[in-house]
């Protein structure tokens, strides 16, 4: 249960100085009121995904519902989780998988609005499997024997390109998994020292800029519109404060259906929370961003999950989801 994304791509996607309406004082409070308003800690990674939060802050739709965000920059999802739960914060973003861990091991965390899906488009994702230009490899099959890098072993990315390959007729156990955060993968990969790398936007542009090719997107091979990630909360505070969850909640929808019907001003506000270059970002692939969670594609990360020994115990999808 580790981090899902480490970051953005070393020197080019840069966290801008201030990330848009954020702030971190390290105070564990359950969520300050004033004026009406109620001042909620949001833990968030600093990637493509997030868009949607960062464009419902400027278009007013949390402040419409009586919330004020207080965002702090976690590396990944797994980081996120125990501060939701020790009430570091009261939201966070996190990918399916290590919700699932969370959940199997007891830890009681609860989704709470859809996050991010895959746009199920096979080679057009907005996550894929790559490697460096004139690379021999062209399909996952190829991966045998050879050092393929992944942001966090035994998390969401290691089980969905296991499920690459084994799809096109090879054996994952005899891959080489390296852990390697997101922005050292496109050097790590242009220079050799990796024969491909799992990587997600904005990386993936990078990678695309260096003249690399993708030989499978892995998140649409685990299902159809895979659902990948979800903003949650802890079970104990959406029992003390169930309306500043459902504040959350329906403002959080509202950026989403805000976002997927305009992906222009999704992919400007990119530039507001990453040093994004105009010449990169026009090539990013946006995910997807749908109201509800993929019940079937959740499902079918826990099997996954399951085949692959990430869990000790089935995790209960019915009492994870909302």
């Amino acid at each position: 249960m580790r981090r899902l994304f480490a970051g953005l791509t070393a020197g080019t996607f840069l966290l801008a100085g201030t990330a848009c309406g954020s702030s971190d004082d390290g105070s564990s409070d359950a969520g300050a009121s004033s004026g009406g308003t109620t001042t909620v800690k949001l833990g968030l990674i600093p990637i493509v995904d997030v868009a949607p939060i960062y464009l419902g802050q400027k278009k007013g739709f949390y402040s419409k519902h009586g919330l004020k965000l207080s965002i702090s920059i976690a590396q990944g999802g797994a980081a996120i989780v125990p501060g939701v739960t020790s009430g570091q914060f009261q939201f966070g973003f996190s990918n399916v998988t290590s919700l699932l861990v969370a959940q199997s091991t007891g830890v009681p965390v609860k989704a709470v609005a859809n996050g991010i899906a895959s746009t199920g488009v096979e080679g057009k994702d907005f996550s894929a499997l790559m490697v460096k230009k004139g690379s021999p490899i062209k399909s996952p099959k190829e991966l045998e024997g050879k050092k393929v890098a992944i942001n966090s072993l035994k998390n969401i990315n290691e089980t969905a390109v296991r499920e690459s390959v084994r799809k096109a007729g090879g054996d994952p156990d005899k891959v080489n998994f390296v852990e390697l955060a997101f922005d050292q993968m496109p050097a790590a990969l242009d220079g050799g020292r990796i024969d491909a790398a799992s990587v997600v936007e904005p990386a993936q542009a990078t990678v695309k800029s260096q003249g690399g090719t993708v030989i499978a997107t892995p998140i649409v091979d685990v299902a159809k519109d895979t659902t990948v990630a979800l903003y949650f909360t802890s079970a104990q505070y959406l029992q003390q404060n169930p309306d500043v969850v459902k504040k959350f909640k329906d403002a959080t929808a509202e950026s989403l259906a805000y976002a997927e019907a305009h992906p222009d001003e999704a992919r400007e506000i990119i530039t507001t929370y990453t040093k994004i270059p105009a010449s990169v970002l026009t090539q990013v692939t946006l995910p997807k961003w749908p109201a509800e969670p993929n019940r079937a594609s959740i499902e079918a990360l826990a099997k996954l999950g399951e085949q692959d020994g990430l869990f000790k115990k089935t995790p209960d999808v019915d009492a994870l989801l909302p």
